[in-house]
């Protein structure tokens, strides 16, 4: 075992970069997979790479009920370059608890980096339409976060975690779920909802309707990300009826105006599975992981149309939650997923790699050790290999 610790994880919150190298049993040629924990008190990390091949990643710190929301830039994918920054501007303003409503990260064009979470209790006490959703952008001096802003202004009840993408174009794009402020209670009413920038995230216009039908399963997170082209993906789990809970890929080609649905992935249960989903944009791929029937699917997107998924189921056994996804650049794909977790209780995790042309290459391997309201997420770094956060 190789331990790697940062200085100032040292410093500040114990121990950050305990990495461990496995090699895979694969296929092909084996591939090298780290994992690394976070401080003390970390949850829900969430990881993307911009196209300069730095990694950018966030995550939960603190009290499960009003946490703080952190930001570390990893030049390609480098664990102690930069020290990390807290985001939200009001403490203790995120919520881990439910392990579906933490922060997620978007990078644009230009070193832009977007930060959007679900607000605590603390964060709006004073609401008559519940949390609100709470955003930040990196500041220029990229030291510090603006002031986070809440853009929900015509929603009530958000509930399941909400999404950030960004293209390269300077368009941002805040997802998340919730209802009408004129709409009855219930999941039936439930909506998804952009708001949409078009000058870099400084400002957003007022959130619209975007799912074709009513019907949104309340405690589960969703997904937005761009396509290498620009085209915009929404992954979300809807609520037809009790027990009709799929998964849906809506997909738009002209930069979020009007959206098609390309996937709808049945799933009886007669009950919130309170799910997320994770993505991964990237030169070769672009693709979408989700949970269905307590297993892990990943979906490739067709490069050329936006309307053709490729489906891989990756995971065994049963439990299985939370996916995310990292790319490497010859367009192997690792998924990364938490296992046998429960409601105030961690778990494990898993790993397993697909090739570039989306067969599967290796065995599941795991790890113990994935804190209360947690999940992975995944990133490669350069010139060393996939590395699992946890």
């Amino acid at each position: 075992m190789t331990r790697l610790v940062s200085p100032y994880w040292g410093r500040r919150f114990g121990y950050f970069g305990a990495i461990l190298g496995v090699a895979l049993s694969a296929l092909g040629a084996p591939s090298k997979v780290e994992w690394q924990r976070l401080p003390e008190g970390g949850m829900q990390p969430v990881a993307v790479t911009d196209v300069g091949g730095t990694v950018h990643l966030v995550w939960l710190q603190g009290d499960p009920k009003a946490s703080d929301v952190y930001y570390q830039a990893l030049p390609k994918g480098r664990t102690s370059e930069t020290a990390p920054i807290r985001v939200n501007s009001q403490p203790h303003s995120a919520i881990a608890i439910g392990t579906v409503r933490g922060a997620r990260v978007a990078a644009g064009r230009d070193g832009g980096v977007y930060v959007i979470w679900n607000g605590s209790s603390e964060s709006d006490p004073e609401s008559k339409t519940g949390v609100p959703v709470l955003y930040a952008r990196l500041g220029r001096d990229r030291k510090s976060f603006e002031t986070q802003r809440n853009l929900s202004g015509q929603t009530a009840n958000l509930d399941g975690g909400a999404a950030v993408a960004a293209d390269g174009e300077g368009r941002v794009f805040a997802v998340w779920h919730a209802q009408p402020l004129d709409a009855r209670e219930g999941e039936a009413q439930r909506r998804v909802f952009l708001a949409e920038s078009n000058d870099d995230g400084a400002t957003f216009g007022r959130e619209r309707v975007i799912s074709l039908t009513n019907g949104v399963c309340g405690c589960c997170g969703l997904a937005a990300f761009s396509s290498a082209r620009g085209d915009l993906f929404v992954l979300y789990r809807a609520a037809f009826s009790m027990t009709n809970r799929p998964m849906v890929l809506l997909s738009s080609t002209n930069h979020g105006n009007t959206f098609q649905p390309v996937l709808d992935d049945s799933w009886a249960v007669g009950g919130c599975p309170m799910s997320t989903a994770g993505a991964v944009t990237a030169s070769r791929h672009t693709a979408g992981a989700w949970e269905t029937r307590k297993q892990i699917e990943i979906g490739l997107l067709d490069r050329d149309m936006a309307e053709r998924v490729r489906r891989i189921r990756i995971s065994e056994g049963s439990n299985n939650k939370h996916p995310a996804l990292a790319e490497s650049p010859e367009g192997e794909i690792l998924c990364a997923w938490a296992e046998g977790t429960g409601w105030a209780h961690g778990g494990g995790l898993a790993w397993r790699l697909i090739d570039s042309n989306g067969r599967v290459k290796s065995d599941i391997q795991r790890q113990d050790g994935l804190p209360a309201w947690s999940f992975p997420a995944a990133y490669f770094r350069e010139g060393s290999g996939f590395v699992v956060v946890y």
